[in-house]
């Protein structure tokens, strides 16, 4: 095992790398050693420890992640396409990784599986540790409560988010579903409007905020008659993600090849 794991931030100056870099630099046996950030970043050259408010690092912002050596591990949260090509250099370089990126589509999830067999990677859609002792817990309360509690997830996020609904309220959607013997691509429903009858005892409904600069909160609702129990999380700033990426990091470096999530990671599996 590594005394120290080196790691390569990908979007290393956005709201999420940042707060990346920051949990590395308060975590003892993992330190960064590239930051990378899209080619056209007008902030490339420039000492990413400056960029984020920690002071000089003498790590420069570079603009293509395949030009640099070094590194046991990357840590990418930015997009789809971006996390796929640093899912390709893993393979390529042999290293590790971590993904946090929602939105893949199902072509890029089938690529991201394929490319998996032979890279040690974690990819989950929320790396919080809340969340996922969440994601246990609804399983368990689905089961109990059975097919008599209709099942409503609410999700609420910041402004500028860009998919929805997120991938962790699709995510309790998936393991809710399973849990109760259902099928949550045919039986899920994004939002109601108009005259749509009755609630049928299948369905899992699943409802969007998208407000001011709302980190992230998730609610899933399982309502009968005369009673409803809620399970609720709401993170309070980014850390929480970030850290769990950190420790996502720091554990799949000593893993053999293979896709993971958080609940590998955090032992709930």
């Amino acid at each position: 095992m590594k005394n120290t794991i080196k790691a390569i931030v990908v979007g290393a100056a956005g709201k999420m790398g940042s707060r990346i870099i920051h949990m590395i630099k308060e975590t003892s046996g993992i330190e960064l050693c590239r930051a990378v950030e899209r080619p056209d970043h007008p902030l490339l050259g420039k000492d990413i420890g400056e960029i984020i408010g920690l002071g000089t690092m003498g790590i420069p912002l570079e603009g293509e992640l395949k030009r640099g050596e070094g590194g046991d591990v990357l840590i990418n949260f930015t997009n789809p396409k971006a996390s796929l090509e640093s899912l390709e250099f893993a393979k390529e370089t042999k290293k590790a990784i971590v993904i946090g990126t929602t939105g893949l589509n199902s072509e890029q999830m089938e690529r991201l599986k394929e490319l998996s067999k032979e890279v040690r990677c974690v990819y989950s859609p929320n790396m919080s540790v809340g969340v996922n002792v969440m994601f246990r817990i609804v399983q368990e309360v689905a089961k109990t409560l059975g097919p008599d509690y209709d099942v409503e997830i609410l999700e609420a996020h910041h402004h500028l988010k860009k998919d929805s609904p997120s991938g962790t309220a699709v995510r309790l959607g998936e393991l809710i579903a399973k849990a109760t013997g259902r099928d949550f691509s045919k039986v899920g429903v994004y939002g109601r409007r108009g005259m749509i009858g009755e609630r049928t005892k299948e369905e899992i409904g699943v409802q969007v905020i998208r407000a001011g600069d709302i980190v992230g909160e998730h609610t899933v609702l399982f309502g009968g008659v005369g009673e409803r129990l809620e399970i609720i999380h709401r993170a309070h700033s980014r850390d929480n993600f970030a850290r769990g990426a950190v420790r996502a990091a720091l554990w799949v470096v000593n893993q053999p090849n293979g896709l993971y999530d958080m609940q590998d990671v955090l032992g709930l599996r």
